[in-house]
Protein backbone atom coordinates (compact mmCIF):
# COMPACT_ATOMS: atom_id res chain seq x y z
CA UNK A 1 0.00 0.00 0.00
CA UNK A 2 1.78 3.43 -0.91
CA UNK A 3 1.31 6.75 0.83
CA UNK A 4 -2.07 7.98 -0.77
CA UNK A 5 -3.74 4.30 -0.64
CA UNK A 6 -3.23 4.35 3.07
CA UNK A 7 -4.44 7.91 3.80
CA UNK A 8 -7.16 6.78 1.40
CA UNK A 9 -7.96 3.59 3.80
CA UNK A 10 -8.05 6.11 6.92
CA UNK A 11 -11.12 8.62 4.90
CA UNK A 12 -8.24 10.81 4.20
CA UNK A 13 -6.57 12.27 7.26
CA UNK A 14 -4.10 10.52 8.85
CA UNK A 15 -1.78 11.31 12.09
CA UNK A 16 2.21 11.70 11.74
CA UNK A 17 2.54 8.65 14.13
CA UNK A 18 0.84 6.41 12.44
CA UNK A 19 2.06 7.12 8.82
CA UNK A 20 5.56 6.82 10.38
CA UNK A 21 4.47 3.67 11.89
CA UNK A 22 3.26 2.44 8.43
CA UNK A 23 7.18 3.05 7.21
CA UNK A 24 6.27 6.45 5.87
CA UNK A 25 9.74 8.91 6.20
CA UNK A 26 9.77 12.61 6.98
CA UNK A 27 11.08 12.57 3.57
CA UNK A 28 8.03 11.35 2.09
CA UNK A 29 5.41 13.42 3.75
CA UNK A 30 7.48 16.46 2.61
CA UNK A 31 7.25 15.33 -1.30
CA UNK A 32 3.54 14.49 -0.85
CA UNK A 33 3.18 18.42 0.67
CA UNK A 34 5.11 19.85 -2.17
CA UNK A 35 3.49 17.80 -4.80
CA UNK A 36 -0.12 18.71 -3.10
CA UNK A 37 -1.57 14.90 -2.51
CA UNK A 38 -1.36 15.82 0.75
CA UNK A 39 -1.59 19.30 3.01
CA UNK A 40 -0.73 19.22 6.93
CA UNK A 41 -4.17 20.81 8.86
CA UNK A 42 -2.22 20.93 12.24
CA UNK A 43 0.92 19.90 13.99
CA UNK A 44 0.98 16.23 13.24
CA UNK A 45 -2.40 15.60 11.54
CA UNK A 46 -2.49 15.12 7.62
CA UNK A 47 -4.99 15.19 4.94
CA UNK A 48 -5.70 14.62 1.69
CA UNK A 49 -8.26 16.19 -1.03
CA UNK A 50 -11.52 14.59 -0.80
CA UNK A 51 -11.26 13.77 2.79
CA UNK A 52 -13.95 12.71 5.23
CA UNK A 53 -15.19 15.68 6.46
CA UNK A 54 -16.22 14.16 9.94
CA UNK A 55 -13.08 12.64 9.99
CA UNK A 56 -11.67 15.68 9.36
CA UNK A 57 -13.79 17.28 12.36
CA UNK A 58 -13.07 14.66 15.11
CA UNK A 59 -8.94 15.77 13.97
CA UNK A 60 -9.69 19.56 14.10
CA UNK A 61 -11.67 18.98 17.60
CA UNK A 62 -8.53 16.59 18.92
CA UNK A 63 -11.98 14.13 19.76
CA UNK A 64 -13.44 10.71 18.42
CA UNK A 65 -17.00 11.05 16.70
CA UNK A 66 -19.21 8.71 18.72
CA UNK A 67 -23.02 8.67 19.11
CA UNK A 68 -25.35 9.47 15.58
CA UNK A 69 -21.83 10.84 14.46
CA UNK A 70 -20.07 7.45 14.31
CA UNK A 71 -23.36 5.01 13.57
CA UNK A 72 -21.98 4.92 9.47
CA UNK A 73 -18.29 3.87 10.76
CA UNK A 74 -19.71 1.18 12.57
CA UNK A 75 -22.62 -0.19 10.24
CA UNK A 76 -25.23 0.91 12.21
CA UNK A 77 -28.97 1.73 11.10
CA UNK A 78 -30.06 5.19 11.58
CA UNK A 79 -33.25 6.69 11.39
CA UNK A 80 -32.01 10.23 10.44
CA UNK A 81 -28.83 11.03 8.53
CA UNK A 82 -26.93 12.66 10.81
CA UNK A 83 -26.98 16.29 11.68
CA UNK A 84 -24.28 18.62 10.59
CA UNK A 85 -23.03 19.35 14.14
CA UNK A 86 -20.86 16.80 15.14
CA UNK A 87 -20.87 14.00 17.85
CA UNK A 88 -17.18 13.74 19.53
CA UNK A 89 -16.03 12.95 22.66
CA UNK A 90 -13.38 15.35 23.53
CA UNK A 91 -12.37 13.62 27.27
CA UNK A 92 -11.18 16.50 28.53
CA UNK A 93 -14.92 18.60 29.48
CA UNK A 94 -13.88 21.59 27.29
CA UNK A 95 -16.52 23.27 25.25
CA UNK A 96 -16.34 23.26 21.77
CA UNK A 97 -17.58 25.58 18.91
CA UNK A 98 -19.74 23.05 16.45
CA UNK A 99 -19.91 19.84 18.36
CA UNK A 100 -21.56 18.39 20.66
CA UNK A 101 -19.13 16.81 23.23
CA UNK A 102 -20.10 13.46 25.20
CA UNK A 103 -18.57 11.55 28.16
CA UNK A 104 -15.02 9.89 27.93
CA UNK A 105 -14.72 6.86 25.97
CA UNK A 106 -14.00 3.96 28.04
CA UNK A 107 -14.22 1.09 25.96
CA UNK A 108 -11.67 0.06 23.11
CA UNK A 109 -12.10 2.63 20.11
CA UNK A 110 -12.44 2.10 16.51
CA UNK A 111 -8.97 0.12 15.46
CA UNK A 112 -7.51 3.15 12.40
CA UNK A 113 -10.15 6.03 12.78
CA UNK A 114 -10.68 9.00 15.29
CA UNK A 115 -14.21 7.12 15.95
CA UNK A 116 -15.27 5.72 19.16
CA UNK A 117 -15.83 2.39 19.65
CA UNK A 118 -19.28 1.11 19.19
CA UNK A 119 -19.99 -0.17 22.88
CA UNK A 120 -19.26 3.53 23.78
CA UNK A 121 -21.40 5.32 20.11
CA UNK A 122 -24.34 3.11 21.96
CA UNK A 123 -23.59 4.38 25.19
CA UNK A 124 -23.50 8.29 24.02
CA UNK A 125 -26.46 7.61 21.96
CA UNK A 126 -28.63 6.13 24.59
CA UNK A 127 -28.10 9.40 26.58
CA UNK A 128 -28.43 11.51 23.74
CA UNK A 129 -30.91 10.59 21.02
CA UNK A 130 -34.39 10.33 20.58
CA UNK A 131 -35.68 7.03 22.07
CA UNK A 132 -37.06 5.34 18.59
CA UNK A 133 -33.19 7.00 16.88
CA UNK A 134 -31.53 5.70 19.89
CA UNK A 135 -33.49 1.75 19.96
CA UNK A 136 -32.46 1.46 15.91
CA UNK A 137 -28.89 1.98 16.76
CA UNK A 138 -28.96 -0.27 19.37
CA UNK A 139 -30.80 -2.63 17.78
CA UNK A 140 -28.73 -2.72 14.26
CA UNK A 141 -25.29 -3.18 16.91
CA UNK A 142 -27.74 -6.35 18.19
CA UNK A 143 -28.41 -7.71 15.36
CA UNK A 144 -25.06 -7.77 13.91
CA UNK A 145 -23.85 -9.47 17.52
CA UNK A 146 -21.55 -6.74 18.20
CA UNK A 147 -22.68 -7.17 21.56
CA UNK A 148 -25.64 -7.59 23.98
CA UNK A 149 -28.25 -5.57 25.87
CA UNK A 150 -27.17 -6.83 29.07
CA UNK A 151 -23.92 -5.74 28.45
CA UNK A 152 -25.36 -2.00 27.56
CA UNK A 153 -27.39 -2.41 30.83
CA UNK A 154 -24.67 -2.82 32.98
CA UNK A 155 -22.99 0.36 32.37
CA UNK A 156 -26.05 2.44 32.78
CA UNK A 157 -26.52 2.04 36.74
CA UNK A 158 -28.94 4.79 38.69
CA UNK A 159 -31.67 6.69 38.29
CA UNK A 160 -30.23 8.74 36.09
CA UNK A 161 -29.62 6.14 33.40
CA UNK A 162 -33.38 4.97 33.86
CA UNK A 163 -34.25 6.72 30.35
CA UNK A 164 -31.52 5.06 28.54
CA UNK A 165 -32.56 1.42 30.18
CA UNK A 166 -36.22 1.39 29.05
CA UNK A 167 -34.38 2.02 25.42
CA UNK A 168 -33.52 -1.39 26.31
CA UNK A 169 -36.32 -3.08 26.76
CA UNK A 170 -37.63 -1.85 23.62
CA UNK A 171 -34.92 -4.69 21.49
CA UNK A 172 -36.22 -7.51 20.41
CA UNK A 173 -34.02 -10.90 19.38
CA UNK A 174 -33.67 -10.70 15.55
CA UNK A 175 -34.59 -7.70 13.61
CA UNK A 176 -33.69 -7.50 9.83
CA UNK A 177 -34.09 -4.20 9.51
CA UNK A 178 -35.17 -0.93 11.21
CA UNK A 179 -38.80 -1.66 10.15
CA UNK A 180 -39.16 -4.55 11.91
CA UNK A 181 -37.89 -3.16 15.66
CA UNK A 182 -39.81 -0.12 14.65
CA UNK A 183 -43.17 -1.96 14.36
CA UNK A 184 -42.73 -4.17 16.71
CA UNK A 185 -42.86 -1.27 19.35
CA UNK A 186 -46.03 0.30 17.66
CA UNK A 187 -48.11 -2.43 17.83
CA UNK A 188 -47.22 -3.30 21.63
CA UNK A 189 -47.46 0.07 22.91
CA UNK A 190 -50.96 -0.47 20.88
CA UNK A 191 -52.04 -3.11 23.00
CA UNK A 192 -52.13 -6.28 20.34
CA UNK A 193 -49.83 -9.44 20.57
CA UNK A 194 -47.11 -9.36 18.54
CA UNK A 195 -45.06 -12.23 17.12
CA UNK A 196 -41.76 -11.57 14.87
CA UNK A 197 -40.25 -14.05 12.34
CA UNK A 198 -43.10 -16.54 12.80
CA UNK A 199 -42.90 -19.86 10.40
CA UNK A 200 -46.28 -20.00 8.87
CA UNK A 201 -46.59 -23.68 6.81
CA UNK A 202 -47.61 -22.83 3.28
CA UNK A 203 -46.37 -19.43 3.33
CA UNK A 204 -43.18 -19.35 4.96
CA UNK A 205 -41.55 -17.00 7.77
CA UNK A 206 -43.38 -13.68 8.43
CA UNK A 207 -42.51 -10.15 9.71
CA UNK A 208 -45.11 -9.98 12.13
CA UNK A 209 -47.79 -11.95 13.81
CA UNK A 210 -50.31 -9.96 15.17
CA UNK A 211 -53.25 -11.38 17.82
CA UNK A 212 -52.60 -14.64 16.13
CA UNK A 213 -54.59 -13.62 13.01
CA UNK A 214 -53.21 -10.60 11.35
CA UNK A 215 -50.02 -11.11 8.83
CA UNK A 216 -48.11 -7.57 8.82
CA UNK A 217 -45.66 -7.64 6.39
CA UNK A 218 -42.80 -4.86 5.91
CA UNK A 219 -41.80 -3.93 2.58
CA UNK A 220 -38.14 -2.78 2.04
CA UNK A 221 -36.51 -1.69 -1.29
CA UNK A 222 -36.56 -5.00 -3.22
CA UNK A 223 -40.08 -5.35 -2.84
CA UNK A 224 -40.53 -3.19 -5.25
CA UNK A 225 -38.92 -5.63 -7.94
CA UNK A 226 -41.19 -7.27 -10.37
CA UNK A 227 -40.11 -11.11 -9.25
CA UNK A 228 -40.33 -10.12 -5.60
CA UNK A 229 -43.95 -8.09 -6.62
CA UNK A 230 -45.34 -11.87 -7.85
CA UNK A 231 -43.79 -13.66 -4.83
CA UNK A 232 -45.52 -11.56 -2.23
CA UNK A 233 -48.75 -11.98 -3.84
CA UNK A 234 -48.73 -15.45 -3.70
CA UNK A 235 -47.56 -15.58 0.20
CA UNK A 236 -50.39 -13.33 0.40
CA UNK A 237 -52.90 -15.67 -1.43
CA UNK A 238 -51.22 -18.69 0.64
CA UNK A 239 -52.20 -16.45 4.10
CA UNK A 240 -55.90 -15.86 2.88
CA UNK A 241 -56.23 -19.70 2.24
CA UNK A 242 -54.98 -20.50 5.40
CA UNK A 243 -57.74 -18.29 7.42
CA UNK A 244 -55.00 -15.12 7.87
CA UNK A 245 -55.30 -11.84 7.08
CA UNK A 246 -52.56 -9.93 5.33
CA UNK A 247 -51.53 -6.05 5.44
CA UNK A 248 -48.48 -4.67 4.05
CA UNK A 249 -46.39 -1.69 4.72
CA UNK A 250 -43.42 0.05 3.65
CA UNK A 251 -40.92 2.24 4.84
CA UNK A 252 -42.52 5.89 4.51
CA UNK A 253 -45.75 3.82 6.72
CA UNK A 254 -43.34 2.37 9.80
CA UNK A 255 -41.06 5.40 9.98
CA UNK A 256 -43.13 8.30 8.93
CA UNK A 257 -46.97 7.60 9.67
CA UNK A 258 -47.22 4.96 12.07
CA UNK A 259 -50.14 6.05 13.89
CA UNK A 260 -51.89 5.55 10.71
CA UNK A 261 -50.30 2.13 10.34
CA UNK A 262 -51.54 1.00 13.31
CA UNK A 263 -54.75 2.61 13.59
CA UNK A 264 -55.59 0.92 10.11
CA UNK A 265 -53.92 -2.53 12.21
CA UNK A 266 -56.70 -2.31 14.99
CA UNK A 267 -59.51 -1.12 12.56
CA UNK A 268 -58.77 -4.54 10.79
CA UNK A 269 -58.52 -6.48 14.36
CA UNK A 270 -61.87 -5.37 15.37
CA UNK A 271 -63.71 -6.16 12.19
CA UNK A 272 -62.03 -9.51 12.63
CA UNK A 273 -63.58 -9.63 16.06
CA UNK A 274 -66.91 -8.76 14.90
CA UNK A 275 -67.13 -11.66 12.35
CA UNK A 276 -66.55 -9.02 9.12
CA UNK A 277 -63.85 -11.34 7.82
CA UNK A 278 -65.49 -14.73 8.68
CA UNK A 279 -64.84 -16.94 11.90
CA UNK A 280 -61.81 -16.31 14.11
CA UNK A 281 -58.66 -17.76 12.76
CA UNK A 282 -57.31 -21.71 13.60
CA UNK A 283 -54.15 -20.18 14.54
CA UNK A 284 -54.21 -19.67 18.69
CA UNK A 285 -51.79 -16.91 19.48
CA UNK A 286 -49.44 -19.22 21.39
CA UNK A 287 -48.75 -21.86 18.90
CA UNK A 288 -46.02 -20.31 17.61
Amino acid sequence: MDLMEYVRFRHGTARTADLRRAGFSERMLAAAVAKGSLRRIKRGVYTAPGADQAVLGAFHSNGRLTCISAARFHRLWTLKPPPEELHVSCGNGIPRTGVVDHAPCTHPPHPHLPVAGVADVLLHALRCLPELEALVLVQSAVSQALLSPAFLNSKLPGKRNGRARAVLDLVIPRADSLLEVLAHTHFVRAGVSVQMHVDIPGVGEVDCLINGCLIVELDGGTHVEGKQVKKDQYRNNASLRGGLLVLRYYYADVVHRPERMVAEVLDVLKMRENGRYGPRSPWPADLF
